[in-house]
Order: C-alpha cells, then sequence, then structure tokens
C-alpha cells in the first residue's frame, strides 16, 4: 500500500492532490446540506401527505404531524396541521 501512495506522491504534484482532496471536501459538504434543506424537506412532506391520503393510517398521520411541527418551527413556508381523526 505505502508503495501505490509513493508512486502517486511521486507522479502528481502535491499541489494537485490538495486540490483533489479540497474539491471532495466541497461536494461531501454539498451533500451533506442539501439533505438539510427546506426544499428537501418540504418536498418530503408533501410525498407523505400524498401516502396519507391513500392509507388514511393515524399512526402514520402523527408521525407527519411531528414532521410538520419540526418544519413549520426552522422553515419559513408553513404547513398547515392535518386533522388525524
Amino acid at each position: 500500500m505505502c508503495l501505490t501512495w509513493k508512486l502517486i506522491l511521486q507522479k502528481n504534484n502535491p499541489r494537485t492532490i490538495l486540490l483533489i482532496i479540497f474539491g471532495i471536501l466541497i461536494v461531501v459538504i454539498f451533500f451533506y446540506s442539501y439533505d438539510s434543506s427546506c426544499g428537501v424537506k418540504h418536498i418530503s412532506i408533501l410525498n407523505q401527505i400524498q401516502i396519507y391520503d391513500k392509507t388514511l393510517d393515524p399512526e402514520f398521520c402523527e408521525i407527519i404531524l411531528e414532521e410538520i411541527d419540526l418544519f413549520n418551527d426552522s422553515c419559513k413556508p408553513t404547513f398547515e396541521i392535518l386533522d388525524c381523526s
């Protein structure tokens, strides 16, 4: 394994390797922040509401209500609270 890294470091400039590592880090940070964005949460809740409309499962409705409460606390376009009865 060390021989492989030696060959890589001899062939490539250390600046190039740092740029590649920095690029990978930026991509990882982008995907991490993308998962927690309000737009993704909004679409996810809309899909869950559509599933609930088909199943009318009261336990699933309670789960959606918890997610709606968390979403309404942290994001601007708010959802109306569902009636689970």
